[in-house]
C-alpha cells in the first residue's frame, strides 16, 4: 500500500530533524546563564510499585550514601517495615555508618528529620514523608543548610 506525498520535500527522521535545528542560541543561554553558587541540599525521589521492587532500586542509591568518605552518618528517619536490619545487610550497605531512627511520642517524622539535618551529624538524611507542601520543604532546606547535610526525601507510591 502506498501513500500519497502531498509535499516533495523528504522527510528526515526525528532525531535527525532535532538536530538539525540550530543550537546557538540555546546553548548560548545556557553558557551565560549564572551557575548557583548555592548547592542543592534537598532532592526528592518518588517510587511506586510493589515495596520489594521500589526497595530494590533504592538499595544502590543507599548503598553508595552508606559508604561515602564523609566521616558523618547516613540517617535514616521512618523508613517502611520492610527495611530491616537483614535487608540493609542483603543490600551491602555499609551498617556501621547507619543510623535508623523513629520518631518518639507527639514528634513527627518531620519535625525528627528537620533536628538530624540541623544537628550536621549526618552527611545524608533519608526520610519516608508523603505529601510535603512548601512549608515542609522549606523547613528541610533550612535544616540542611544550617548542618551542612544533604535532605533526601523519598515518597512511596
Amino acid at each position: 500500500m502506498q501513500f500519497p506525498h502531498t509535499s516533495q520535500q523528504a522527510q528526515l527522521p526525528l532525531f535527525e530533524a532535532f538536530m538539525a535545528q540550530p543550537l546557538a542560541p540555546i546553548l548560548k543561554d545556557v553558557v551565560e546563564s549564572p551557575w548557583s553558587a548555592e548547592p542543592e541540599v534537598f532532592s526528592e525521589l518518588s517510587l511506586r510499585g510493589a515495596a520489594g521492587n521500589c526497595l530494590n532500586l533504592l538499595a544502590p542509591i543507599l548503598r553508595e550514601l552508606s559508604q561515602d568518605q564523609d566521616a558523618r552518618w547516613l540517617t535514616l528517619i521512618a523508613p517502611p517495615a520492610s527495611l530491616t536490619q537483614a535487608w540493609l545487610r542483603d543490600a551491602g550497605l555499609n551498617r556501621e555508618r547507619i543510623l535508623l531512627l523513629q520518631p518518639r511520642g507527639t514528634q513527627s517524622a518531620q519535625q525528627l528529620t528537620c533536628e538530624a539535618l540541623r544537628l550536621g551529624r549526618s552527611h545524608t538524611v533519608v526520610s519516608w514523608l508523603n505529601l510535603l507542601n512548601t512549608t515542609s520543604r522549606q523547613q528541610l532546606i533550612n535544616a540542611a543548610r544550617i548542618g551542612d547535610a544533604q535532605s533526601l526525601n523519598i515518597r512511596l507510591g
